[in-house]
């Protein structure tokens, strides 16, 4: 769907980064610790890792059924013992899967264990988001509203707003909403979700 192309987007980019550029990460850590010597047999050992760890997220995602549990348990087991960016991309992944089989618990915390995995402001924003949509799903609205508080970046304006108003609205705040659909329409955002808030505001009259 065209309104959510920017979170999806960016998610496929860091994917793409964090597969092909394992080696580019370990040399970054590499320069560091150079002079302290043993660097060669470091840089060596830290590849291998990011190419086995990489590797091994793709084998378990690709595996990954919603009609089979255990495929399921096996990325959840994979997020719990990886906490770096592999471990939040494999959250997202397997929490999609429990909403859609209306888990929502169960997708809520992989989330919550996906943001401490990551340092990445981007993967943090989409996250966060995808928190906050199921936060509004189970009728917590003030902490859907504190998740998209974390959200930073102009990119992520749009998403915010859309899904604030949504909300707001929960709430029964609908100048509130509206103030925030309203704020969605006037930024950078996708002429389809412009023209969803503008919807919006105009169902509130």
């Amino acid at each position: 769907m065209e309104v959510y192309s920017n979170e999806n987007e960016q998610v496929d980019a860091l994917r793409r980064f964090f597969a092909n550029n394992g080696k580019a990460l370990a040399v970054g850590v590499i320069i560091g610790i150079a002079a302290l010597g043993g660097w060669r047999y470091w840089a060596s050992h830290e590849e291998g890792s990011s190419k086995a760890l990489s590797a091994q997220y793709q084998q378990v995602t690709t595996a990954m059924k919603a009609d089979q549990p255990a495929t399921l348990d096996a990325v959840a087991k994979f997020v719990s013992e990886n906490s770096n960016t592999y471990g939040a991309l494999a959250a997202m992944d397997v929490a999609k899967q429990y909403v859609d089989a209306n888990q929502l618990d169960k997708a809520s915390s992989l989330l919550e264990n996906g943001l401490k995995n990551t340092k990445d402001a981007n993967l943090q924003a989409v996250i966060n988001l995808r928190l906050a949509r199921i936060q509004l799903q189970q009728n917590q609205a003030d902490a859907a509203l504190k998740t998209l508080d974390a959200v930073k970046g102009d990119g992520w304006t749009a998403i915010v707003a859309d899904i604030r108003g949504e909300a707001l609205l929960s709430k029964g705040d609908k100048q509130g909403a509206r103030d925030a659909w309203s704020k969605g329409v006037e930024s950078d955002a996708s002429p389809a979700l412009k023209q969803m808030m503008q919807m919006k505001m105009n169902n509130l009259s």
